[in-house]
């Protein structure tokens, strides 16, 4: 790993209001304890949405930095309120119940990170890429989470290394391709559906409903607004 890194809940303005997150967070090179809930001294600002055993750690890849930084100038770890900065596991490298052993901890990947508005209140949409969040889910450049199956200790240095793999090969990119960018994707979204435990229940019911015809809106994930009047978010149409 790249970086560890935690974070305490701060307070952030965004369009006119202030929101709390945890999204800043600072690298260290101490070995950090890590339980079922994530790493000990890190914070959620929206329990709702964010933490929970499904979401207790989260993870981004350092190989896509240069892109950012390109993108947004400069960006170095953990610019994006990530947990655990990776080498070597991309989203599309991440199968859905995948488990990996890091230091003495056991972590099993459970989905890809649905980018929201405070990635965008905290690097500012004054940037040469636009909207943060909005450009993080074209991207599929998202990060993903763990649980904990194990607790224990890591530390940045400490290596990945994976222990098993479901058959099913249903991957983080995969499950974002469907969820944030192909919303009108039915075969896709029917084979999610067919590995129950591929997808948190809010996910799959959300998917029940596409297939039923009924579309939800991204706005208030996105842009932290009920309405989006910013610029609408790309959806690719399939037949």
């Amino acid at each position: 790993m790249l970086a560890v890194s935690v974070g305490r809940v701060q307070s952030l303005p965004w369009r006119g209001r202030v929101v709390s997150t945890a999204i800043a967070k600072a690298s260290t090179s101490e070995s950090v304890w890590v339980g079922r809930l994530g790493l000990a001294g890190d914070e959620q600002g929206d329990r709702e949405h964010h933490g929970g055993l499904d979401k207790a750690v989260m993870a981004y890849s350092g190989e896509h930095y240069p892109a950012w930084s390109d993108a947004l100038g400069p960006v170095s770890y953990p610019a994006f309120g990530e947990n655990l900065t990776t080498f070597g596991l991309l989203e599309s490298d991440a199968v859905i119940g995948a488990v990996y052993q890091v230091g003495t901890v056991l972590l099993q990947v459970t989905q890809p990170r649905r980018p929201c508005y405070k990635l965008s209140a905290f690097h500012g949409i004054d940037k040469r890429a636009g909207d943060v969040a909005v450009e993080v889910q074209r991207s599929g450049r998202t990060g993903m989470y763990f649980r904990v199956l194990g607790p224990g200790r890591l530390r940045a240095g400490d290596r990945l290394h994976l222990l098993s793999r479901p058959r099913h090969g249903i991957t983080a990119a995969e499950v974002h391709r469907v969820l944030n960018i192909d919303r009108t994707d039915r075969a896709g979204a029917g084979r999610l559906l067919e590995h129950p435990d591929v997808l948190p229940a809010a996910w799959r019911a959300l998917l029940h409903r596409r297939l039923a015809g009924e579309h939800e809106e991204q706005a208030a994930r996105l842009y932290g607004t009920t309405t989006a009047t910013t610029p609408s978010v790309t959806t690719k149409e399939s037949s």
